[in-house]
């Protein structure tokens, strides 16, 4: 889900909301927002620490392993070193004691690195890339399908589809992109300040000067001078719109497809035959290998030390969290993945977080056989519904949970959307959202969390952030009520959400929906609900 951004793009998208990696922000919200409760608190967070307070307080509740699929994790940090799993059956010797072919994983194992663990994959390409070059030379001169073998149409649809992505993904497009959404945005905030200052032309200066206790139109203020800023207009709101088209036409002449074929990152390091899925032991222990921050502020999200007195809290409050190194600063391999859930279902893991995603799966019946091994194995997988303010259920993020032949979904697979603190923000405005494919929303804007450095902390924004939020309450489900299953995990969570009756805003536009038209349950994830569910299950 990592995604290079220019300047100009990332300047538009916290302007309007967009803020996916947000560090240390300014926020009115309180700091552990998605731990509070709306009754006591007024935030939509969901309601754990009513839940142990209330609930689970003198209740037994028995150690649960976690494995989180992500960039890696600060194995010395001084709210994880207590929570992190250790392999029971390895040791630090240079043998394979537990004989199951990964040498040393005592805290996981990095699928995206060499035998030497000093020599590991920290940024890669995206797979609309790959894909577009695999195919490039097959299918650059073909104008129709109807030149092809049947065989060979469906992959050329997947070329074309690759093809628009990569050009979307341009700097010059993204910038069209961010800019078309200012000149959408313009007409809302233009209308509002035009009655607000009481003129039809006004300046910078004017904007600037305005004065609100509103909320609302504070945060419109901000985002509208934002774009004078962007635009580097300090003149007039007339001017403004003018020099915002003119910024897209200046672009669209730059517009072009790539030319230069891409870096093969992984093959050059990992060394295994990725068209093998047999070939699976490669890689090495190093689990701190990279950039490890999104990794870690995942894991303390689900699990960092509780009442410890250090930095925060996690979730869960028996977990123990299995670092499986997966996903580098650009697109994971499904192979990888694939393995690395069959890694986690092995060495002992019941629930499985999964916070990243991608437009296209070459080799997606790899992850749904390891999504369907986890199923047999009673273990549940969580995962984040992606960052792109788009609809799944028309553009599926992988890995997706429908399966490839029929319309079944995976039973055992939980897709979260991010929702924010306050019923103004309560749909973050980055999320994707499928009325179909995603399950629920839980907190996933300005999450406070771990991240590398032994006491340091940090707040991220992203669908990342709120699947970790959903691992952790399937955690603390599954340690205080240890018969439930995976599939009643899914249940309990689905059953018990705050429902949002209000119509809410979605994702990318400013269109008012029902919130069932983003989730099929409709509702924010609740941990004090899904407790008092839970205890009904004999």
């Amino acid at each position: 889900m990592k995604r290079k951004i220019t300047a100009l793009i990332l300047i538009l998208f916290i302007a309007f909301g967009y803020s996916l990696n947000a560090q240390n922000p300014v926020s009115i919200t309180p700091r552990d927002w998605h731990m509070m409760d709306f009754q006591q608190d007024h935030v939509y967070g969901i309601s754990i620490e009513k839940a142990y307070t209330e609930l689970l307080k003198n209740k037994k509740s028995t150690p649960v392993v976690v494995a989180i699929i992500d960039s890696g994790i600060d194995t010395l940090h001084e709210d994880l070193r207590s929570v992190i799993w250790h392999n029971p059956r390895e040791i630090v010797n240079g043998l394979d004691n537990d004989n199951d072919g990964y040498v040393g994983d005592i805290f996981g194992w990095n699928f995206i690195g060499s035998k030497d663990p000093s020599k590991n994959v920290t940024k890669d390409t995206e797979e609309s890339l790959r894909v577009y070059y695999k195919y490039k030379d097959k299918f650059a001169n073909i104008s129709s399908e109807d030149q092809l073998s049947k065989k060979d149409r469906e992959p050329f649809r997947v070329w074309q589809r690759s093809k628009t992505v990569v050009l979307q993904a341009t700097k010059e497009q993204r910038n069209i992109n961010a800019l078309t959404n200012a000149q959408k945005l313009y007409n809302e905030y233009n209308s509002l300040f035009q009655k607000e200052l009481n003129k039809d032309t006004y300046t910078l200066s004017d904007l600037k000067a305005y004065q609100t206790k509103d909320e609302q139109k504070a945060i419109s203020q901000r985002n509208y001078i934002s774009m004078f800023r962007v635009s580097k207009t300090d003149t007039t709101n007339s001017l403004l719109i003018i020099k915002i088209a003119h910024m897209i036409d200046s672009l669209k002449p730059l517009v072009k497809l790539p030319e230069t074929p891409i870096v093969n990152y992984r093959d050059d390091i990992v060394g295994d035959n990725y068209a093998d899925l047999s070939d699976r032991f490669y890689g090495n222990n190093n689990v701190m290998g990279g950039d490890h921050r999104h990794g870690t502020h995942v894991a303390g999200i689900i699990g960092a030390a509780r009442n410890n007195g250090v930095g925060m809290n996690g979730i869960a409050d028996n977990v123990k969290i299995m670092m499986i190194r997966a996903v580098p600063d650009g697109d994971e391999h499904d192979k990888d993945i694939a393995l690395a859930i069959r890694y986690a279902v092995d060495h002992g893991a019941k629930i499985i977080n999964m916070s990243f995603g991608k437009p296209f799966s070459p080799e997606q019946n790899w992850v749904e056989k390891a999504f369907r091994y986890a199923a047999k194995k009673d273990v549940l997988i969580v995962k984040a519904a992606g960052n792109d303010s788009k609809d799944i259920d028309v553009e599926p993020s992988f890995p997706t949970t429908r399966y490839i032949k029929g319309d079944k979904k995976a039973p055992n697979v939980l897709t979260v959307g991010a929702s924010g603190a306050t019923m103004k923000t309560i749909i973050a405005a980055f999320s994707n959202y499928g009325k179909t494919m995603v399950d629920v929303f839980a907190p996933g804007v300005r999450i406070y969390s771990t991240v590398p450095g032994n006491k340091t902390y940090s707040a991220m924004s992203g669908t990342s952030m709120a699947s970790p939020v959903v691992a952790g309450l399937s955690a603390v489900l599954k340690s205080y009520f240890p018969k439930l299953s995976a599939k009643q995990i899914k249940w309990v969570i689905e059953e018990s959400v705050v429902k949002i009756n209000e119509p809410v805003k979605k994702p990318g536009t400013t269109e008012q929906v029902a919130m069932t038209e983003l989730c099929h349950t409709g509702g924010i994830v609740n941990a004090y609900n899904a407790i008092k569910l839970a205890e009904t299950i004999k």
